[in-house]
């Protein structure tokens, strides 16, 4: 129990800055774009609050890390976009969809730095003068570590190309009339598909390669 204790704390900030920042970067670009809504409901902002959903940002995660379950996921509180403020719509919609997984690449390559100027500590045999100093960089460095994950993984599975995920309103937006519109109908289906690929392991297999590659190329940086 203290162990699971443990390691709920280890990922509770890294989970809650990935999917936060997540979030806000979809609203701050929609609102350089021409769209205040997320701006005028409260939702550019850092404070969890505003963002966490009870289950998606709270139980799910704990969930999965009691579990030992082999990927970690969580989402927060959609912000909302109105995509008709948009100065160019079909054009901006790929900015705002791109803005939230290209923005848990970005936080992944700082938790690379964090982790590095921490990793000294975890090394076997690392001693230090200062008792402080390690109590204080252990679990951070832990905690980039857990970051990096965390962003790739968010990253490479918001970015599958099925609506109302991220990926989904890039390829609506990029794609020709009449593709563009027939994927977008299947936006109301879309979770649903993604509990099947789930439950059938397929979207292991989808998601899996890209995210090993990821994490391959970010841990090679160290």
């Amino acid at each position: 129990m203290v162990e699971a204790i443990q390691q709920i704390a280890l990922w509770a900030l890294p989970v809650l800055v990935a999917i936060i920042f997540h979030e806000v970067a979809h609203g701050w670009v929609a609102y350089r774009l021409g769209d205040s809504t997320a701006a005028r409901m409260g939702r550019l902002t850092l404070n969890p609050i505003a963002h966490i959903d009870p289950i998606g940002t709270v139980l799910l995660p704990a969930i999965l890390i009691i579990s030992n379950a082999p990927f970690l996921f969580g989402y927060a509180k959609p912000v909302p976009v109105n995509f008709n403020n948009l100065r160019n719509p079909k054009r901006d919609m790929v900015w705002v969809a791109l803005a939230g997984p290209v923005t848990n690449l970005l936080l992944a390559l700082g938790c690379v730095v964090v982790f590095k100027f921490g990793l000294p500590v975890l090394a076997p045999g690392a001693q230090y003068s200062d008792s402080g100093i390690v109590s204080f960089l252990a679990p951070v460095a832990l905690m980039a570590k857990n970051g990096i994950l965390i962003n790739i993984v968010l990253a490479v599975f918001n970015l599958l190309p099925l609506p109302p995920l991220d990926g989904g309103r890039v390829a609506v937006g990029l794609l020709p009339e009449p593709p563009s519109s027939m994927l977008a109908r299947v936006e109301p289906y879309g979770f649903l598909i993604l509990i099947v690929l789930l439950m059938t392991h397929a979207l292991d297999k989808i998601i899996g390669p890209p995210i090993e590659f990821l994490i391959n190329f970010y841990f090679k940086l160290l």
